[in-house]
């Protein structure tokens, strides 16, 4: 990790194994990958952006105190029980919210929804 990313995790080091997890399957799937981070998430992109990562900046009922909160944007729904929270908010652009809470979070699962928010971004 940078020390920038170390530093966007200082208030949260309980989400830095799930966060470079995330980031060390992600660079190894896609050797264009590119990383910005803003203020309240690290987002990865090809031609744009097409996940994120965000510490829990602000406590929601009903969820754990820490976790990484990894997002990704597809055309339609993603129905599982492991998407804690979906929205539409542009007409057929879902964005996804999936709670990590340890490193093994990140797996073939998650990895083939990100790989299909991968190919939407690069399509678009």
């Amino acid at each position: 990790m940078t020390e920038d990313e170390l530093l966007f995790f200082s208030e949260f080091p309980a989400s830095i194994p799930m966060y470079q997890a995330l980031k060390d399957r992600l660079e190894a799937a896609y050797p264009d990958l590119r990383v910005k981070q803003s203020k309240t998430q690290i987002s990865f992109y090809n031609r744009r952006m097409f996940a994120m990562a965000s510490p829990p900046w602000r406590r929601v009922k009903g969820w754990p105190a820490n976790y990484l909160l990894a997002s990704f944007s597809l055309p339609y729904r993603k129905e599982s029980p492991r998407v804690a929270q979906a929205v539409e908010p542009y007409p057929n652009r879902w964005t996804h919210h999936v709670l990590l809470l340890t490193p093994e979070d990140v797996d073939q699962e998650l990895l083939a929804w990100l790989d299909e928010a991968y190919r939407f971004a690069a399509a678009k």
